[in-house]
């Protein structure tokens, strides 16, 4: 299979013993997220309620906690929602990402996960010219801000901002969204200082914390609503003959096609186990970097018995088994990959 190849390599270091180079290659994945091929043009949604000002938020100073700590979450939702379209209008995966500046509720149940009606969304699609919606439908923060005495007269300042939210996908037509997304996470910031007042000019705002919340939070959720890039480690083993080291030269160049050749020469050549065993790593790992997914688990799962022989806890036999389980995955996700983005 030989759809939908997307990556950068970069060679990041040899083992101790060097007999094994890592690799960190980024590969692009598909979103979560399948949506019809009609749809070409999204509007995000603010369809969360705002927690109380006096609610999520606990400010300890010098081990007494403050009564009077309060945070407006007003704008964290807002900014939740427009860092989520402008992330995913950055991967032009579509023509156009609106942003709907007014909420759609009123109440203030702001525990409430509540839906858009199928009412709404085809209201809100047919206003704006949209296809689909991602609604913010929650929001919750739970942020603590602590201030203590450290050694040598400094202060210590620590804010924690712990996030949990609900994201949901809507097309025109269907009585239930076309999916859920739960959001859990958390952002800090720590600093020390002289005293409270250049404490506090170091550490953001209780409203700005939430708001740098919001951002964030944004930001890792579109991958749920778009393909992306996402960073994962590879290896291929080094040996100290001619043809090793010629093949790991090329390797290292990324010249996968030369480096494979030698590969298959060892391979064919060898009839220690091991070194047969390595070679066939080595060629499973050169077919996945040309986009041969398919063949490259053949190898890999050729390979996988001989290790075997020597012990299931042995490094080998263990990374060449997590790596059996990533092939097997990137050919799942290279499908759905080629469907998300158009490919045969």
């Amino acid at each position: 299979m030989r759809n939908a190849l997307f990556l950068f390599v970069t060679l990041i270091g040899l083992s101790a013993c060097s007999t094994i180079s890592y690799v960190n290659i980024e590969t692009f994945k598909p979103a979560e997220i399948t949506f019809p091929s009609v749809v070409s043009k999204v509007l995000i949604v603010n369809n969360a309620v705002p927690q109380p000002d006096n609610s999520g938020y606990e400010y300890i100073h010098m081990g007494a906690r403050q009564d009077t700590a309060r945070a407006k979450a007003d704008s964290a939702l807002f900014d939740a929602g427009r860092a989520l379209g402008v992330t995913i209008l950055e991967t032009e995966y579509f023509n156009d990402v609106l942003l709907f500046h007014e909420s759609t509720r009123t109440d203030d149940k702001y525990l409430t996960d509540e839906k858009l009606s199928k009412e709404t969304v085809e209201s809100l699609c047919q206003e704006s010219g949209a296809d689909a919606i991602i609604s913010v439908d929650r929001m919750l923060f739970d942020m603590t801000k602590t201030t203590a005495m450290m050694g040598g007269g400094f202060l210590f300042g620590f804010i924690n901002v712990k996030i949990a939210g609900v994201m949901r996908a809507y097309v025109p037509g269907r009585e239930n969204p076309l999916a859920t997304v739960l959001l859990s996470d958390s952002v800090f910031w720590s600093e020390q200082a002289e005293t409270i007042e250049e404490l506090n000019t170091y550490l953001p705002s209780p409203e700005n914390a939430l708001r740098e919340a919001g951002k964030y939070i944004g930001n890792v959720a579109a991958p749920n609503f778009t393909p992306h890039w996402a960073n994962e480690i590879r290896w291929f083993y080094t040996g100290l003959s001619t043809e090793w080291k010629q093949a790991s030269a090329y390797a290292s160049a990324q010249r996968w096609e030369s480096a494979e050749r030698y590969w298959r020469s060892i391979h064919d050549k060898t009839n220690n186990e091991t070194q047969k065993a390595k070679s066939a790593s080595n060629i499973a790992f050169s077919q996945e970097m040309q986009g041969n997914y398919i063949e490259a688990l053949e190898w890999a799962e050729k390979a996988l018995p001989q290790f075997k022989k020597k012990g299931e806890n042995t490094r080998d036999y263990q990374l060449l088994y997590q790596y059996v389980l990533a092939l097997r995955e990137r050919i799942r996700e290279n499908r759905k990959l080629n469907i998300q983005i158009g490919e045969s």
